[in-house]
């Protein structure tokens, strides 16, 4: 009560700069609250009187004082972990997966009037989807598939968050894990997929085999000195061997001058290639 005595006692010019200084004041305060600036990834959604009054930014812009609330929302790409699922799988199998969803907003005064906290709204989301869908799958379809079933999730995530205007522009499986009695049981399936390829490898290298071998008797049944000429190559090469004895007995009549005929052909054709 003193002070407000001295004051309304104090000479008139006193009194001026004290009226001048408590408006100065009183100006400052209103352009604190008036005005506002957001970067280039940001916007700013008012309220006027609980009311949307529209998005501004970026840049600089004015509020009224008491009348608006002012909301900054960043349009970044926002990354997130989704916490690890226990999931079962078609097939009754229990695998854990870690995944990361990468999402920006779009529609900034969707995201504050439609959801309540957009990015609580999307992680709870991802959660349920991910165990959804991953649970409509076969384990070797989870593990072989995986970049489909992430683009998958994503477009489901994303069909579910444009009302709140929110983009999810990617979801990524990023580790698939089973317990140690699924891994030998998968490594024994391996082995024996393994198996079966190498047991269907060496039965087609037989059918060529064989279907080569067909075609050589029909060549030697179209000239019957082919086929003397290839049982010569093959004592030729057994002869080689020095401790052992060939005997042949043939009740054909070899006509010897035919024979070597055609080994000097044949000669002179390896010549001339």
């Amino acid at each position: 009560m003193n002070i407000f005595r001295l004051i309304l006692q104090a000479e008139p010019a006193f009194l001026t700069i004290f009226y001048y200084f408590i408006l100065m004041v009183l100006i400052l305060w209103i352009l604190s609250t008036a005005i506002k600036v957001v970067r280039e990834y940001e916007r700013g959604v008012i309220f006027r009187l609980g009311r949307f009054a529209g998005a501004k930014g970026p840049g600089l812009f004015f509020i009224i004082p008491m009348a608006d609330r002012f909301v900054k929302i960043d349009l970044r790409v926002v990354a997130f972990d989704i916490p690890k699922q226990r999931v079962i799988t078609k097939d009754n199998v229990s695998v854990d997966v870690d995944a990361a969803v990468y999402y920006r907003v779009f529609d900034p005064a969707k995201a504050v009037i439609q959801v309540e906290n957009y990015l609580q709204a999307t992680n709870l989301l991802a959660q349920t989807t991910l165990r959804d869908i991953l649970g409509q799958v076969e384990l070797d379809e989870l593990l072989t598939k995986r970049e489909k079933l992430s683009k998958r999730i994503g477009e489901i995530l994303d069909t579910y968050t444009d009302p709140w205007g929110i983009k999810v522009t990617t979801v990524a499986i990023k580790d698939v894990s089973i317990d140690e009695t699924m891994l030998r049981a998968i490594a024994k399936q391996a082995e024996a997929e393994r198996e079966k390829r190498s047991r269907i490898i060496i039965a087609e290298g037989e059918f060529i085999a064989a279907e080569k071998i067909v075609a050589a008797a029909k060549r030697y049944l179209e000239n019957p000195y082919a086929i003397r000429l290839r049982e010569f190559q093959t004592l030729t090469d057994i002869a080689r061997e020095k401790n052992m004895v060939v005997v042949t007995t043939t009740g054909e009549t070899v006509d010897v001058a035919k024979i070597a005929s055609m080994v000097e052909a044949l000669k002179k054709e390896k010549k001339g290639k």
